[in-house]
């Protein structure tokens, strides 16, 4: 019964019960299957991805469906990603990578989640290991277009598509666009995807999760990148807005890490590509100006300095007690720069 004839039917049959104010009673007294019937699918398209080069692992997804992201993806650092989809069932998420995580191969943990599933054929799933291992189900019963492709390092899939031409524009696109760090590579995906055609339904909401060892928030925990679209007229779009913004914030935190290894060079390439993010503002253009101090390149480090002071002055002030810039400090033309105006 879909979810349209679902409610109709409660009401007619719980007839007087409604107009006495004990529906509620009524529906938690129904059998778990009747709920799990009138759930709505997740018309999605997901990529699960992996970057041996850096460990890091993650899902990416678009859907017609809201806060996609709170249903689908999930992942964890140094063990493996699963996307959960179609009718989703979100317990596949924490007892696949659990599955992984006790030396389960990624073969052996989808048998493991699809057995004795009564709904097994109404699901979607994917999985990648920490190794790079992938596989991906698409249920007999899943709505067209509905499909997969695996390889190396990732799993792709969708349903209710408009054709498969999304599903290989995520594989191709992620084949492609080896080298390139994983939350860009996954957004890129998204991207080629919905180019290809995506939801047949449309578009609501979109996710990118990745999970790198100690990569968390101050070094507490693992989660990388977490960034959600709940609701918009172009999910996409704004996905991309959002990834920009956060690669600005990852580039500059990684350029630090490397000056501390005194890995100078990499350090400016990265903190250049921050720069070229988000040109209109200062901080970029400040933290590019303190990997150059550190790497004792002082031209440079004033000239980034002196821009980043014209966009945002308050940088000013800031860079007199910050200690990257000692070795500016009596610097004659560090101090007209940084002078409160």
């Amino acid at each position: 019964m879909s979810e349209r004839g679902f409610w109709p039917a409660l009401c007619n049959g719980l007839g007087r019960q409604v107009l006495s104010g004990v529906v509620l009673t009524s529906l938690f007294l129904l059998p778990a299957w009747h709920l799990s019937r009138a759930a709505e699918p997740v018309a999605t398209y997901s990529i699960v991805g992996y970057d041996p080069s850096t460990g890091d692992i993650g899902v990416a997804v678009q859907s017609k469906f809201f806060a996609v992201g709170a249903v689908v993806p999930w992942a964890r650092a140094e063990v493996g990603a699963v996307a959960t989809q179609a009718f989703g069932n979100t317990t596949f998420g924490p007892r696949g990578l659990a599955l992984l995580e006790s030396g389960m191969s990624v073969e052996e943990t989808l048998e493991e989640l699809l057995a004795g599933d009564d709904d097994r054929e109404r699901r979607q799933v994917g999985i990648v290991d920490a190794e790079g291992h992938s596989a991906s189900f698409t249920g007999s019963e899943c709505m067209d277009w509905a499909g997969h492709r695996t390889g190396p390092n990732y799993a792709a899939q969708g349903n209710i598509l408009v054709s498969g031409a999304t599903v290989d524009s995520l594989a191709e696109t992620f084949e492609a666009t080896n080298g390139t760090m994983l939350v860009e590579r996954l957004m890129r995906c998204l991207e080629a995807a919905q180019a290809a055609g995506g939801d047949s339904r449309g578009v609501q909401s979109a996710a990118i999760i990745v999970e790198r060892k100690g990569a968390g928030y101050g070094g507490f925990g693992d989660r990388y990148c977490d960034l959600r679209v709940d609701d918009h007229e172009e999910p996409i779009a704004e996905l991309r807005r959002l990834v920009d913004l956060w690669k600005e914030q990852a580039l500059i935190i990684e350029g630090y890490r490397l000056v501390e290894l005194e890995a100078y060079d990499e350090a400016v390439r990265l903190g250049r590509e921050a720069v070229a993010l988000t040109p209109e503002k200062g901080a970029p253009y400040y933290h590019l100006a303190c990997y150059y101090s550190r790497a004792g390149m002082r031209e440079e480090a004033l000239e980034n300095l002196r821009t980043a002071v014209s966009k945002e002055p308050s940088l000013g002030p800031r860079a007199t007690e910050d200690p990257d810039f000692e070795p500016l400090y009596d610097d004659p033309e560090f101090k007209a720069i940084t002078v409160e105006p």
